[in-house]
């Protein structure tokens, strides 16, 4: 696969924390790069560590628009303790919490990212509420429980332009490849609403246009 980011670019992405495939990665950087900045800003829910935002940044600095990276920073339930995707080095031991925002930052900084990439603090729920700027580009990658994912479909695919890009993580249609919420919350109820078309599908990540 051919990719819009420099040998840099790709080394720190490939370097940056966290559970995205680097083939999903190179889609994921692809799809922003066909985003239509016109449109509005990029945006992605679930920032982690950064690892998401080292492949939406460049192309969002490129294209002269920013990404927003939505995130309350606590982890997602199945990085809480005693489930499979917990990292303990993570939890701020003072509060007894999993916060990733300061690995968020340290990323981006490392990346050279800090003008195209603006954390968001805070429920992706809260913040969807009172957003009311047109995207062009939507990253859904956030809470994969079941009302999560079903939030974060109803609240922030309205936000996305028309002609806008979708782009939904952890999709897996065989139940023995992954959690099913993604599939059956967000990427089923956008291709059977009619406002959707696939455009592509990397692994686990799949590329939908609003189409109406």
């Amino acid at each position: 696969m051919t990719t819009p980011l420099t040998e840099r670019e790709l080394a720190i992405a490939r370097s940056a924390r966290g559970f995205m495939p680097h083939d999903e990665g190179l889609a994921l950087a692809a799809a922003a790069t066909s985003a239509d900045p016109t449109l509005g800003p990029f945006l992605e829910v679930g920032g982690y560590c950064g690892k998401s935002a080292c492949y939406l940044g460049p192309p969002a600095a490129r294209a002269g628009t920013v990404l927003y990276s939505v995130d309350h920073h606590r982890g997602s339930e199945e990085n809480q303790p005693g489930w499979e995707w917990h990292e303990p080095d993570l939890v701020d031991s003072r509060v007894g919490k999993m916060d990733t925002l300061p690995f968020f930052r340290r990323t981006i900084h490392d990346a050279g990212l800090e003008d195209a990439v603006v954390a968001v603090v805070g429920p992706s729920a809260a913040v969807a509420r009172h957003w009311s700027t047109p995207l062009s580009l939507l990253f859904i990658d956030g809470g994969h429980g079941v009302q999560p994912a079903r939030d974060d479909y109803r609240l922030w695919t309205p936000q996305l332009a028309v002609g806008g890009l979708l782009v939904i993580h952890d999709v897996f249609p065989d139940p023995a490849d992954g959690g099913r919420p993604p599939y059956e919350e967000i990427y089923l109820p956008a291709l059977e609403s009619g406002r959707f078309s696939e455009v592509s599908a990397t692994g686990s990540l799949r590329v939908l246009r609003r189409v109406r």
